[in-house]
Protein backbone atom coordinates (compact mmCIF):
# COMPACT_ATOMS: atom_id res chain seq x y z
CA UNK A 1 0.00 0.00 0.00
CA UNK A 2 1.19 3.44 -1.16
CA UNK A 3 -0.47 6.84 0.90
CA UNK A 4 0.20 10.08 -1.25
CA UNK A 5 -0.92 13.79 0.77
CA UNK A 6 -1.29 16.97 -0.23
CA UNK A 7 -2.11 19.87 1.46
CA UNK A 8 -3.41 23.79 0.51
CA UNK A 9 -4.52 26.71 2.33
CA UNK A 10 -6.42 29.63 1.15
CA UNK A 11 -6.75 33.32 1.95
CA UNK A 12 -9.38 35.24 0.81
CA UNK A 13 -10.34 39.05 1.03
CA UNK A 14 -14.38 39.03 1.43
CA UNK A 15 -15.77 42.28 0.14
CA UNK A 16 -18.39 44.34 1.45
CA UNK A 17 -21.65 43.42 1.36
CA UNK A 18 -25.13 44.14 2.96
CA UNK A 19 -25.50 40.94 4.65
CA UNK A 20 -22.39 38.99 6.22
CA UNK A 21 -20.45 36.58 4.85
CA UNK A 22 -21.56 34.45 7.82
CA UNK A 23 -25.08 34.93 6.88
CA UNK A 24 -24.26 33.19 3.76
CA UNK A 25 -21.82 30.00 4.60
CA UNK A 26 -24.19 29.30 7.28
CA UNK A 27 -25.52 27.10 4.69
CA UNK A 28 -23.62 24.18 4.07
CA UNK A 29 -24.47 23.17 0.30
CA UNK A 30 -23.26 26.79 -0.49
CA UNK A 31 -19.52 25.88 0.35
CA UNK A 32 -19.99 23.00 -1.22
CA UNK A 33 -21.21 24.37 -4.91
CA UNK A 34 -18.52 26.37 -4.44
CA UNK A 35 -15.69 23.75 -4.52
CA UNK A 36 -17.31 21.81 -7.02
CA UNK A 37 -19.67 21.76 -10.61
CA UNK A 38 -23.90 20.68 -9.47
CA UNK A 39 -23.38 18.42 -11.42
CA UNK A 40 -20.86 16.42 -9.61
CA UNK A 41 -22.64 17.32 -6.46
CA UNK A 42 -25.67 15.12 -5.31
CA UNK A 43 -27.18 15.96 -2.03
CA UNK A 44 -27.93 13.58 0.35
CA UNK A 45 -29.02 15.45 3.21
CA UNK A 46 -28.65 19.16 4.35
CA UNK A 47 -24.83 18.08 5.45
CA UNK A 48 -24.07 15.58 3.34
CA UNK A 49 -23.18 15.63 -0.35
CA UNK A 50 -22.15 12.70 -2.49
CA UNK A 51 -19.21 14.71 -4.96
CA UNK A 52 -17.97 13.00 -8.27
CA UNK A 53 -14.78 13.74 -8.80
CA UNK A 54 -13.14 14.00 -12.36
CA UNK A 55 -11.42 11.26 -13.50
CA UNK A 56 -7.86 11.13 -12.07
CA UNK A 57 -5.42 9.54 -14.41
CA UNK A 58 -2.12 8.18 -12.19
CA UNK A 59 0.57 6.51 -14.60
CA UNK A 60 -1.72 3.75 -16.58
CA UNK A 61 -4.95 3.92 -14.05
CA UNK A 62 -7.63 6.16 -14.33
CA UNK A 63 -10.03 6.35 -11.77
CA UNK A 64 -12.89 8.61 -10.83
CA UNK A 65 -13.20 8.61 -7.39
CA UNK A 66 -16.81 9.47 -5.75
CA UNK A 67 -17.06 10.78 -2.09
CA UNK A 68 -19.23 11.20 0.26
CA UNK A 69 -18.44 14.97 1.97
CA UNK A 70 -19.88 15.97 5.45
CA UNK A 71 -20.09 19.92 5.32
CA UNK A 72 -21.14 21.59 9.00
CA UNK A 73 -20.39 24.62 10.82
CA UNK A 74 -18.97 24.71 14.01
CA UNK A 75 -18.92 27.79 16.02
CA UNK A 76 -17.57 30.40 13.27
CA UNK A 77 -16.05 27.39 11.31
CA UNK A 78 -17.27 25.58 8.46
CA UNK A 79 -15.75 22.67 8.06
CA UNK A 80 -16.02 19.21 5.85
CA UNK A 81 -14.71 15.96 5.99
CA UNK A 82 -14.94 12.78 3.43
CA UNK A 83 -16.49 10.17 5.09
CA UNK A 84 -17.08 6.98 2.86
CA UNK A 85 -15.25 6.93 -0.96
CA UNK A 86 -15.34 4.38 -3.28
CA UNK A 87 -13.73 4.02 -7.23
CA UNK A 88 -16.42 4.25 -9.69
CA UNK A 89 -16.50 1.52 -12.04
CA UNK A 90 -13.87 -0.36 -10.56
CA UNK A 91 -14.71 -2.26 -7.60
CA UNK A 92 -11.75 -4.78 -7.46
CA UNK A 93 -9.64 -0.96 -6.16
CA UNK A 94 -12.42 -0.23 -3.66
CA UNK A 95 -10.73 -2.59 -1.13
CA UNK A 96 -7.16 -1.37 -1.47
CA UNK A 97 -8.37 2.69 -1.84
CA UNK A 98 -8.42 4.88 0.63
CA UNK A 99 -9.79 8.79 0.29
CA UNK A 100 -9.65 11.37 3.32
CA UNK A 101 -10.16 14.93 2.72
CA UNK A 102 -10.26 17.23 5.58
CA UNK A 103 -11.03 20.82 5.70
CA UNK A 104 -11.91 24.01 7.40
CA UNK A 105 -12.81 27.45 6.00
CA UNK A 106 -13.13 30.40 8.96
CA UNK A 107 -14.29 34.09 8.94
CA UNK A 108 -11.56 36.15 10.61
CA UNK A 109 -11.97 40.19 10.71
CA UNK A 110 -8.92 42.07 10.13
CA UNK A 111 -8.26 46.11 10.04
CA UNK A 112 -8.36 45.59 6.21
CA UNK A 113 -11.74 43.94 6.53
CA UNK A 114 -12.87 40.52 6.74
CA UNK A 115 -10.84 37.84 5.72
CA UNK A 116 -11.75 33.81 4.69
CA UNK A 117 -8.90 31.31 5.91
CA UNK A 118 -8.83 27.99 5.65
CA UNK A 119 -6.90 24.42 4.76
CA UNK A 120 -7.70 21.07 2.80
CA UNK A 121 -5.63 18.17 3.29
CA UNK A 122 -6.24 15.25 1.15
CA UNK A 123 -4.82 11.44 1.74
CA UNK A 124 -5.40 8.88 -0.68
CA UNK A 125 -4.00 5.20 0.50
CA UNK A 126 -3.80 2.84 -2.83
CA UNK A 127 -2.40 -0.69 -3.53
CA UNK A 128 -0.57 -0.27 -7.08
CA UNK A 129 -0.99 -2.61 -9.58
CA UNK A 130 2.19 -4.98 -10.24
CA UNK A 131 3.51 -3.18 -13.12
CA UNK A 132 4.06 -0.23 -10.92
CA UNK A 133 6.28 -2.45 -8.69
CA UNK A 134 9.20 -1.73 -10.66
CA UNK A 135 9.02 2.35 -11.05
CA UNK A 136 10.85 3.56 -8.03
CA UNK A 137 9.10 4.35 -4.96
CA UNK A 138 10.16 7.98 -4.49
CA UNK A 139 9.12 8.34 -8.39
CA UNK A 140 5.50 7.16 -7.62
CA UNK A 141 5.09 8.79 -4.52
CA UNK A 142 6.27 12.47 -5.53
CA UNK A 143 3.73 11.87 -8.95
CA UNK A 144 0.85 11.12 -6.37
CA UNK A 145 1.26 13.63 -4.28
CA UNK A 146 1.76 15.96 -7.27
CA UNK A 147 -1.24 14.81 -8.76
CA UNK A 148 -3.55 15.27 -5.13
CA UNK A 149 -1.69 18.75 -5.09
CA UNK A 150 -3.10 19.82 -8.47
CA UNK A 151 -6.54 18.12 -7.06
CA UNK A 152 -6.15 20.72 -4.44
CA UNK A 153 -5.09 23.79 -6.53
CA UNK A 154 -8.39 23.28 -8.43
CA UNK A 155 -10.34 22.99 -5.85
CA UNK A 156 -8.71 26.33 -4.35
CA UNK A 157 -8.85 28.01 -7.86
CA UNK A 158 -12.30 27.52 -8.14
CA UNK A 159 -13.33 28.21 -4.16
CA UNK A 160 -11.57 31.70 -4.48
CA UNK A 161 -13.45 32.85 -7.78
CA UNK A 162 -16.97 30.88 -7.30
CA UNK A 163 -17.39 31.29 -3.11
CA UNK A 164 -17.29 35.07 -3.39
CA UNK A 165 -18.56 35.63 -6.83
CA UNK A 166 -21.58 33.32 -5.08
CA UNK A 167 -22.38 35.51 -2.31
CA UNK A 168 -22.18 38.58 -3.65
CA UNK A 169 -25.29 37.97 -6.05
CA UNK A 170 -26.86 36.32 -3.20
CA UNK A 171 -26.33 39.48 -0.97
CA UNK A 172 -27.64 41.89 -3.70
CA UNK A 173 -30.68 39.90 -4.10
CA UNK A 174 -31.09 38.94 -0.70
CA UNK A 175 -30.96 42.89 0.31
CA UNK A 176 -33.70 43.37 -2.48
CA UNK A 177 -35.85 41.15 -1.41
CA UNK A 178 -35.54 42.43 1.80
CA UNK A 179 -36.03 46.45 0.74
CA UNK A 180 -39.14 45.58 -0.85
CA UNK A 181 -40.91 43.72 2.17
Amino acid sequence: MVRFSASQSVSISVPQRPLPIEAYLSEPSRLVYALAERQQVEMLSPTLFRMRMKAIRFFSISIRPVCDIKVWLEQDTVRLSSNHCEVEEYDLLNDSFSLNLQGYLVVQSTPKGKQLRGQANLMVDIDLPPILGFTPKTLVARTGSSLLNGILITMKQRLMRQLIDNYSVWAAASSQVSSLT
